[in-house]
């Protein structure tokens, strides 16, 4: 039978143990570890009220949802479908939105989306799959919009509606602004909503301006709403659909009106709830050690006072009376979280000789370590860690970078046509005049052929030598591993599978490394750095047992797009100004990824600017906090297998 509010819960409090109603939250949400395991239980959910309406003998009226958040419930449907007979046959889907104008057939319309992950699997009725028609005549579209409307009251309205949220705050495509009983209509996008688009349609300028979207009435008209969000980068706009006063300026507010609604989050996406991040304001808390300084460190921050000089009285005005209970005194904490802080900064990453490595965040034995740099696209290293890399490769230490994938699609065609014509200057083949020639011929949705894509590949393998060159680097010591999940030829990339791992165990074992380092980003726009993390990670459970792994640390370091909060950083490598300097100029040995960039999302900073301000920011937040001043630091958090 169809799952509840409070089933859900149920399994939410046995699969993430994260559910329990504050003062502050006006919508119901579960947390998961796992986006995966969140899209397990909402698939589920749909299955069961699939089946409770077969035998009713009625239809069951979907509201789907495109976008990267709601795919692992459909693979999920589908697999249910193959192995365990979950017919669709009773099943009306109803889509929420589709760009316009777009084509049917482009690779970018929600109707080619929703077909590659869910329709062509199942045994739906192509007459009960329902989307908005992008190629409408404008003269027509006012009365297609009636007509969807109409066909969705036809069937009684939508039982269920899975929901995505973007970071405007937008349902559907109803963007700050819709009404509460706009109906199904055309709409202008946001620039933000655009702007996170762009990497699909790899151009902010390819991205239509505008759209057919369901209405906030005609959504908030589903007996069930479930909410998907994964990602760090959805968290504050969580909060505030959560936590906040209904706004037209964040159409998701507008759910707190509907009682059968669930957001289902990963931990990522939850992380600015209140009883996540001072969880000490909602209830009496567990004090761990890493609660402990979390909570220092927010209060530092909140008062804008250096941790040494907080007072019993701030302690207890805030929330925090218990802690000072089991510490004693403010000033004992004070020293006690300081320490803990201080002895996260170090300018030795693979740890300092001959010294007592007690207080350490690295070891001091071997003296030169074998260490792996893992990339999920040839720049990511000298982005995140240039600084670290230099510091590594001039201590003395074995290091290798890898590059996981080739990061061929982030080359623009104007950039590749300049490669291509001068190599054909020197010695004119049939390649190259037929990469020209499919380069100018290329249509917006066209994939690449794959001679215009080992030519984009090696446009990045040649900067990215020149960037480890000049940082001192052997080219024996670079490794190009061009992950297959990757080489697709389009933003959407293939499934992680096993040739993937292999090839990452393959480099492990031979290096047998004391030091990993590797890309933490979670909420990556693109999704490339999460599923290199999830490839290492398989790697890291398929090599555990191996004798070297046991000396093996693994450090994680975060993107251009956020950095690790203070409390979670377990190393902190300051950077002096020359530091800063070299470091810039290994990124702009990367120069098809400069002046321009593809995939920047709404920050029109180039990267080598976003690190440089990340790093200074991460430098004040520990000065802020009462440590020494330095220019930059990059921060790193250990990674437990």
């Amino acid at each position: 039978m169809k799952l509840d509010v409070t089933e859900l819960k149920s399994i939410a409090y046995k699969e993430a143990g994260k559910f329990e109603d504050t003062r502050f939250e006006k919508i119901h949400n579960v947390i998961f570890e796992s986006s995966n395991k969140a899209s397990n239980v909402v698939a589920h959910e749909i299955a069961a009220l699939i089946r409770k309406k077969q035998t009713q003998g009625l239809p069951c009226v979907l509201g789907l949802a495109t976008g990267s958040s709601p795919i692992k419930v459909y693979e999920e449907l589908v697999r249910m479908h193959k192995e365990e007979g979950l017919s669709f046959s009773n099943v009306v889907t109803f889509n929420l939105d589709e760009y316009y104008p777009m084509d049917k057939n482009n690779i970018q319309s929600y109707y080619y989306f929703m077909h590659v992950h869910l329709f062509n699997h199942v045994d739906i009725l192509s007459e009960n799959i329902h989307i908005p028609n992008g190629k409408i005549p404008v003269d027509e579209l006012y009365q297609f919009c009636i007509d969807y409307e109409m066909k969705i009251k036809s069937y009684g309205g939508l039982d269920f509606q899975l929901l995505g949220i973007g970071r405007t705050g937008h349902i559907g495509f109803n963007e700050p602004g819709s009404h509460l009983n706009s109906a199904t209509r055309s709409i202008t996008l946001d620039y933000i909503t655009r702007a996170d688009a762009a990497s699909s349609f790899l151009s902010l300028d390819n991205v239509p301006r505008k759209a057919i979207t369901m209405g906030i009435g005609t959504i908030k008209s589903a007996k069930r709403i479930v909410l998907l969000a994964w990602g760090n980068n959805k968290a504050q706009i969580i909060k505030q659909a959560i936590e906040g006063k209904i706004t037209s300026n964040i159409p998701a507010t507008y759910l707190q009106e509907h009682d059968n609604t669930t957001f289902v989050l990963d931990y990522e996406a939850s992380t600015e709830l209140t009883r996540v991040k001072t969880p000490w304001l909602v209830t009496s808390c567990l004090w761990t050690d890493s609660l402990k300084l979390k909570a220092v460190v927010w209060l530092s921050e909140l008062l804008n006072k250096p941790i040494l000089k907080l007072t019993d009285k701030d302690y207890n005005n805030n929330g925090m009376s218990g802690l000072l209970t089991e510490e004693g005194t403010a000033y004992h904490l004070n020293i006690k979280m300081f320490n803990q802080l201080q002895q996260t900064i170090t300018g030795w990453p693979g740890g300092k000789p001959n010294a007592d490595d007690t207080y350490r965040p690295e070891r001091a034995t071997p003296q030169k370590k074998r260490v792996i740099i893992f990339s999920p696209h040839p720049d990511d290293d000298v982005i995140s860690m240039g600084g670290t890399f230099d510091r590594l490769v001039e201590q003395g230490h074995d290091v290798h970078v890898a590059y996981q994938t080739s990061g061929n699609i982030a080359v623009s065609d104007e950039e590749t046509i300049k490669f291509a014509e001068i190599a054909s200057l020197y010695e004119p083949n049939p390649e190259i005049n037929k990469i020209i020639s499919n380069i100018k011929s290329k249509k917006e949705s066209d994939i690449d052929c794959l001679e215009v894509r080992n030519l984009k590949g090696k446009i990045r393998r040649s900067e990215s030598l020149g960037a480890t060159r000049y940082l001192g680097l052997k080219d024996k010591n670079v490794h190009f591993l061009d992950l297959p999940f990757y080489e697709t030829g389009t933003i959407k990339k293939g499934n992680l599978t096993e040739v993937d791992v292999n090839i990452m165990c393959e480099l492990i074992a031979s290096i047998k490394p004391h030091q990993i380092y590797a890309a933490g980003d979670l909420a990556d726009p693109h999704g490339t750095h999460r599923v290199c993390l999830n490839a290492l990670f398989m790697a890291l459970e398929k090599l555990k047992y191996e004798s070297y792994m046991s000396d093996c640390w693994v450090w994680l370091y975060r993107g251009a797009w956020h950095e690790w909060e203070s409390y979670e950083i377990d190393m902190a490598i300051p950077m002096s100004p020359d530091q800063v300097l070299k470091k810039r100029h290994a990124i702009f040995y990367h120069q098809s990824q400069k002046d321009g960039v593809m995939f920047q999302g709404d920050d029109s900073r180039e990267f080598w600017v976003r690190a440089e301000d990340r790093n200074r920011l991460t430098a004040k937040k520990y000065n802020d906090l009462g440590l020494a001043e330095y220019a930059a630091i990059e921060a790193f958090k250990r990674y437990h297998f």
